[in-house]
């Protein structure tokens, strides 16, 4: 295996920044010599998607209008940790509560996972609820029109290939909390 030495930073300016993203227009110099100016980079805050199932195994999804797929898609509860977050997990429990008034008292971080290693530069956590129940009153924000949905957890998976959720971060969160409940078997066939 090859190996490359990481870029070198020649120059750095912010393109934008507010309290959502930093676009960063560098120019680099790769390994072989080649300088790419600009090379755009986005830093959001950390994310979290929250794999929540109910007792009687059900998925807990919320629907809601995506402006960037122009589209009303079905998704896991997610969102940005805030500064005052300690944890991905505590950031799940209160994505769940807020978006869905579901809690969970069995919380566990399945994974950190790059959402685009090319040009993204925070992390998306996945966190699994186990014994999901509705106890809260949801709290949505100002962009939220959030309809709750459970779906039975078979159903989703077999909607997997037909797109039942469209959002590839999710389907890879699915699958991983669900090894990590050893609930899916992640082992070839011959």
């Amino acid at each position: 295996m090859t190996e490359f030495a990481p870029w070198e930073v020649l120059s750095s300016r912010t393109a934008l920044r507010d309290r959502w993203i930093d676009v960063t227009a560098d120019a680099c110099r790769d390994a072989r010599g080649n300088v790419l100016d600009p090379f755009y980079t986005f830093a959001y805050p950390d994310w979290v998607q929250v794999v929540a199932l109910t007792p009687d195994d059900r998925l807990v999804l919320v629907r809601q209008y995506r402006h960037g797929a122009r589209a009303r898609t079905l998704e896991l509860p997610a969102g940005a940790m805030d500064a005052g977050d300690a944890s991905p997990v505590d950031t799940a429990a209160r994505e769940l509560r807020e978006e869905t008034g579901f809690t969970s008292s069995r919380l566990q971080h399945v994974c950190s996972l790059h959402p685009n290693t090319a040009t993204h530069r925070n992390l998306c956590h996945t966190v699994l609820a186990l014994d999901a129940v509705p106890t809260a009153e949801t709290a949505h924000e100002a962009g939220e029109d959030i309809a709750v949905e459970t779906l039975p957890l078979a159903g989703v998976l077999s909607g997997l290939n037909s797109g039942l959720l469209a959002q590839a971060m999710h389907v890879s969160a699915l699958v991983m909390a669900l090894s990590a409940a050893g609930r899916l078997d992640l082992s070839l066939r011959p």
